[in-house]
């Protein structure tokens, strides 16, 4: 099954993208998150070109489980995307997945400005690899 999944920011959106296989996750990219017309043009594009069959949107839980102002709008965020993509959209908690997403990026041995590009993308990456190890049992 070809997931994508998007790590929801207020200026970027970090873009990662399953194998065929949906057995390993890979950042893409990330879209400048407004105009948000834009973003969602260029998030088509994306889903056509990888024949996507299900979005999967991280959701910012707080440490203790319980929803703050940012998980709030994410639910706003997905409740659009629902609105303007005819496939499945999920959200799945995303606790530290930024960190650990940080974490890979310095151990890579990249500077703080590129490992800055590519934080968004790795950290949609972490999150899908962890939902498609939960549903692979």
């Amino acid at each position: 099954m070809n997931l994508l999944a998007i790590d929801h920011g207020d200026k970027r959106m970090g873009i990662a993208a399953s194998d065929s296989l949906g057995m390993l996750a890979h950042p893409l990219e990330f879209i400048n998150a407004q105009p948000f017309d834009k973003f969602l043009e260029r998030l088509k594009e994306i889903l056509v070109e990888r024949e996507t069959e299900q979005i999967i949107v991280g959701m910012p839980r707080n440490m203790d489980g319980s929803i703050g102002p940012q998980a709030l709008k994410v639910e706003d965020f997905v409740a659009t995307l629902k609105k303007s993509v005819v496939i499945p959209v999920l959200t799945w908690d995303e606790r530290l997945t930024t960190v650990m997403a940080e974490d890979k990026l310095r151990e890579a041995g990249l500077n703080v400005r590129e490992a800055k590009k590519r934080v968004d993308a790795s950290a949609a990456a972490v999150m899908l690899q962890d939902y498609m190890d939960s549903i692979s049992g």
